[in-house]
């Protein structure tokens, strides 16, 4: 079957949807330039992840956690987005699209004028004080992350200061699943894009939505666990595919 066919389809179901939900991972930001942190290669594979409690009560551990935004951070502030996440925002702003649920940490959805995200494992570009709450831009922080002392306090309280990822071991936010679950209930079309759907619980989502009806659609570089029970999988880069739906989206059908 020609890629031709699943657009035409999936460019159909847009159309006529004024409730769709995108659901986005690390395969949308590696067209931007960033490396997905579980690939081959990626931070994963060359540190061991902080855990949440660890970073709470070892020093050596926040140090680490901070070596390895050092080496993280930079990119995430020079990437852009890509036609991806254009296209997401464009759906947005067409009435078709409600929201995007994102698994990543770069906030190029909200750069790319998204305006309803819900980021289920937080923010790397945000940092704040466990303690007061106290907030700083990862810009404004990524200067202090050059110094030798990586134990970094809060200048107000002197609380910890962490960015406002989801760590490992730490809950995810309540009110962003919540949102989300709600959402994937009541969607007429989900959008998982560039997702392996293995990392749970937020692979949850798109079978939620398959449940409750909704036509799941799968684009994905590779073949993911959910792509039997999708009811279109299109394996090519997404900003390639989003590109094709959005213009067949404005052809005329006759």
């Amino acid at each position: 079957m020609s890629i031709d066919t699943p657009i035409q389809q999936l460019a159909e179901w847009l159309r006529e949807t004024t409730s769709a939900v995108a659901f986005t991972g690390a395969g949308i930001s590696t067209e931007s330039g960033i490396a997905d942190f579980r690939s081959p290669g990626g931070v994963w594979s060359r540190h061991k992840p902080v855990d949440f409690s660890d970073f709470l009560n070892d020093a050596e551990e926040r140090r680490r956690f901070w070596q390895i935004r050092r080496e993280t951070v930079p990119t995430f502030l020079l990437a852009q987005p890509n036609a991806g996440h254009l296209a997401i925002a464009d759906l947005e702003r067409g009435g078709h699209l409600t929201a995007v649920v994102t698994q990543n940490i770069d906030e190029l959805h909200q750069r790319a004028g998204s305006r309803r995200v819900l980021e289920v494992h937080g923010t790397a570009m945000r940092v704040h004080c466990l303690s007061c709450d106290k907030r700083w831009t990862a810009e404004e922080m990524q200067p202090r992350l050059e110094s030798d002392d990586l134990d970094l306090r809060c200048d107000g309280c002197g609380g910890l200061l962490k960015s406002m990822t989801v760590s490992f071991g730490q809950t995810l936010p309540a009110d962003v699943w919540m949102d989300a679950m709600q959402l994937a209930r009541k969607c007429d079309v989900f959008l998982a894009m560039g997702s392996s759907l293995v990392v749970y619980p937020a692979a949850e989502l798109p079978q939620t939505a398959k449940r409750h009806r909704a036509k799941l659609v799968i684009i994905n570089r590779d073949e993911t666990p959910l792509d039997p029970i999708a009811d279109l999988v299109i394996n090519a880069p997404i900003g390639e595919t989003m590109t094709a739906v959005m213009a067949a989206m404005t052809t005329d059908r006759s």
